[in-house]
Formats: structure tokens, sequence, C-alpha cells
């Protein structure tokens, strides 16, 4: 959902469309005794929020009783309302979600991402009203990369204090 100028997962936009589409079930089919963990990353999950919510959802129903962890990494671009359904999913099961802030300047986050930075603000303050419910292990994580020339001590520090007030 953002253009990032350093994305590290790039190459997942061309196999996006390129993909074949699995059904909901031939995806939780391969849920098995040995997992105990999904994480949906690479690329925003973001766009497919309805589907993997529900995939995760019917795992979990499958594996009841039986350790699995929903976990997410996002851009924190989705819907409020697909945010409360992720933290739920996550804080449920052991999982996480986690949040990457990419910059705390508004225009340093349109410089190296396309887009303003106010939704991922406004969603992680919200995801962090799920924090209490589960102190261990930590439901809502922060994730901010290092891009020389850009992201520096000041950014790193103004983003600390964000995190610290919440």
């Amino acid at each position: 959902t953002y253009n990032c100028l350093f994305c590290q997962n790039w190459h997942f936009k061309n196999e996006t469309f390129s993909s074949p589409n699995r059904p909901i079930e031939e995806l939780v089919r391969d849920v098995d005794a040995k997992t105990s963990c999904i994480c949906f990353f690479g690329g925003d999950p973001s766009p497919q929020l309805p589907f993997s919510i529900k995939a995760a959802q019917s795992a979990l129903d499958q594996k009841k009783g039986e350790i699995l962890r929903i976990c997410w990494e996002t851009n924190g671009s989705m819907n409020p309302n697909l945010l409360d359904q992720m933290m739920e999913l996550a804080v449920c099961s052991g999982g996480c979600v986690k949040f990457d802030l990419k910059a705390w300047d508004k225009n340093l986050h349109v410089a190296l991402t396309g887009v303003e930075n106010q939704r991922t603000i406004d969603n992680f303050t919200r995801a962090a009203e799920h924090i209490r419910r589960r102190q261990q292990p930590p439901a809502l994580i922060a994730n901010t990369l290092l891009v020389t020339g850009y992201i520096d001590a000041e950014e790193v520090a103004a983003i600390a204090r964000f995190i610290a007030s919440l």
C-alpha cells in the first residue's frame, strides 16, 4: 500500500499479480501439527486483510487447544476496524502485530513512502490500547528501518517519544 523508496520486499509487487489465488480452505489445510505460528508479512498484508483474518480464524478454529500464534507485519495503513480484528487475533493467540514506523516527520515519510504517516500514527495509537491485555510476549511491536541519510538519531528519538507516550 506504500511505494517505499528502500523497500526490502519490492519483488512481492510483481508476484502478487502473477501468483495463483488460493482459497482459505486450501491455505488452512497446510496448517499441521508442526505449525505453531502463521505470519502475514512480506509486502504489506493490508490489501488482503479480510482474507488473512478469515484464514487466521479458520486456522485457530482447526487447531483449537493447540499453540498457534497469529502475527502480522504492517505499515499500519489498514482500516481501523480491521486493525481491531488483527489485534484481537494476535492478543488471543499469543501472536503480535509489528508496525513499521518508517519516519516521524510527515514530509520525510512522504519522501520515503509516497504517502503521509497520519493513518499509521493513528492506527498505532489505536493498537496500543490492546497492550495491557497481554504483557508477555508483547502483542504490539514497532520497527524502524535505519535508512542512511534519511532516518537519523532525531527521527528515531521522535518515534521513541511517540511510543513512550502510549
